[in-house]
């Protein structure tokens, strides 16, 4: 089907249980929330940290908008990154893992006709979900000052673009709202219900400051719940343990990844200035080179090697 046509109005994969309560749909990454109930994921920035998520049994992975900001750009989560930039990175993540990868996908990018788009160009790069928020552009981190937020009518739209262009489609959809500080929590929730009510698969109020406000949130907005975990942030820091009892599901840890390896290399940069010496670390270029596969291109090298004399 081409954007222009009107064509059969797709299929939503939300169904509503007889109590009046949203199900999640069946595809790869709410099953994987029903066999773990809770689980906390770090934040993937490139193949090399997907690669590294998924040999660490991590079931399902997460792309970090921050994370890419940071790696790719050496910027923070300000609005700089691109539409074209973030499909991209999420292209190169997917083919290189067999774990179902969700996208930040900030605000879609534009309007519900971005959103459509940038919908469909995840699809194709293979992830199997996306985060979609309500701040307006230029957005920001959510732990950050200064954020606003669009209407609710409109972030409605876009969510109801994202799930027609799905259309009956595995991608998990999961609505974020930054409202909480701009408008309050009973303004957060009610967006996040619209929107599981028009089909996306799960609800992340962004930057809860208090205990009180987590719980609230686990009480009231409809499940499957999102926390975000940031050292330094604003959210209280809790046990993933202690999320799944107020009833969070997806425990994300953005950054923890690009913490440790930016403090590693930074230790390890500073220790060869001072000493001209590189220090051991914990991989040498045996075991790094396990991370990469470098074995199973060395197989398929030789499948495909040829005697050269007869060339």
């Amino acid at each position: 089907m081409h954007e222009g046509d009107n064509a059969r109005r797709p299929q939503n994969t939300t169904a509503t249980t007889q109590d009046g309560e949203q199900a999640m749909n069946d595809g790869r990454v709410a099953t994987i929330l029903k066999q773990h109930g809770c689980l906390a994921l770090p934040g993937v920035f490139d193949a090399l940290s997907a690669r590294i998520a998924e040999r660490s049994g991590i079931p399902l992975g997460f792309v970090s908008g921050y994370s890419v900001a940071a790696t790719a750009l050496g910027m923070p989560d300000f609005g700089l990154l691109t539409q074209t930039e973030i499909v991209e990175q999420a292209r190169r993540i997917c083919a290189a893992v067999e774990l179902p990868i969700l996208v930040d996908a900030d605000t879609g990018y534009g309007n519900p006709l971005n959103v459509r788009r940038t919908v469909r160009e995840l699809i194709a790069a293979g992830a199997a979900g996306c985060f979609l928020e309500d701040q307006a552009w230029p957005k920001r981190c959510g732990h950050m000052q200064g954020k606003s937020v669009i209407g609710a009518d409109l972030y409605a739209a876009k969510i109801q673009a994202a799930v027609d262009v799905r259309e009956d489609r595995d991608f998990f959809i999961v609505a974020r709202s930054d409202a909480l500080a701009v408008e309050g929590m009973s303004s957060a929730i009610a967006r996040v219900t619209r929107a599981r009510e028009l089909g996306a698969d799960a609800c992340f109020i962004e930057a809860p400051l208090t205990l009180e406000d987590l719980q609230t949130i686990g009480r009231e907005s409809p499940g499957p719940n999102v926390a975000n975990m940031i050292r330094g942030g604003r959210t209280p820091l809790l046990s993933k343990r202690e999320l799944g009892e107020l009833g969070f599901n997806l425990i994300l840890h953005p950054l923890c990844g690009l913490n440790a390896a930016a403090a590693a290399m930074h230790s390890t940069f500073a220790s060869l200035q001072r000493d001209g010496d590189a220090p051991e670390t914990d991989f040498d270029f045996r075991q790094f080179n396990e991370i990469v596969d470098l074995q199973s291109y060395m197989e398929l090298e030789t499948r495909y090697q040829t005697d050269r004399e007869n060339e």
